[in-house]
């Protein structure tokens, strides 16, 4: 009786193979396209967004401002407490139509200190520049004036023109903001003729309450 299949001259049977291992691994997977085109998509939208925002609203993107404000009327915000108690006390005062343009607004503004005959003027301007730069051009402007003694402790670049007993000349730069103060001898109308009042008062050392007021008039224009 036949119980294997191990007879002599008998062809062995062929075993199949048992599968015991993982397959070997294939290539490695690359990230899908379509994940790296959707990053880029939603990159690029918010950056269109924002932009549609900044369109939307109407404001172009420019210079900081530094709070810096435009003003209808520059007389009504300098008080000039200083010079009032340098030169005497103060009288009229007159305002130019300001300027308020996307560019650039301006106001100026001109007092007058002390009598009537023998008295002082002062003249502000404020110029707040909304696209262009004015630092590169700033010292080579005050230089042109004459303005060669640099003052620190008020704004980023100011200079003063010490014109001794005639008057003088405070030019500062504060960002976009631009000031000039004059001081100056006021002239009068006698027999209708213009006559030079000359100085009432010593103005000697007067950069010290120019400065001063500026730096109030500067803090009033951020309020």
């Amino acid at each position: 009786m036949i119980s294997e299949p191990e007879l002599v001259g008998a062809a062995d049977f062929e075993r199949s193979e048992v599968l015991t291992e993982a397959a070997p691994p294939g290539p490695p997977r690359t990230r899908r396209p379509w994940l790296w085109a959707l990053g880029g998509a939603v990159a690029a939208s918010a950056v269109w967004g924002a932009g549609l925002y900044a369109y939307g609203r109407g404001e172009p993107a420019g210079p900081d401002l530094q709070g810096y404000r435009q003003v209808d009327d520059l007389c009504e915000v300098a008080r000039l407490d200083a010079l009032a108690d340098a030169l005497g006390k103060r009288r009229e005062h007159g305002s130019a139509p300001a300027v308020d343009e996307p560019s650039i607004s301006e106001a100026s503004c001109s007092i007058g200190f002390g009598p009537e005959e023998g008295g002082q003027s002062v003249e502000i301007t404020y110029t707040l520049h909304k696209v262009v730069d004015p630092g590169p051009e700033f010292e080579a402007r005050a230089q042109q004036f004459g303005i060669l003694k640099k003052i620190d402790g008020i704004g980023e670049q100011a200079f003063f023109d010490d014109m001794e007993e005639e008057g003088g000349r405070l030019r500062v730069l504060d960002g976009q903001a631009e000031f000039q103060i004059d001081i100056f001898s006021q002239d009068y109308t006698l027999n209708g003729e213009m006559v030079s009042s000359g100085t009432s008062a010593d103005l000697s050392g007067i950069d010290v309450p120019m400065i001063q007021d500026l730096l109030v008039l500067m803090a009033a224009l951020k309020k």
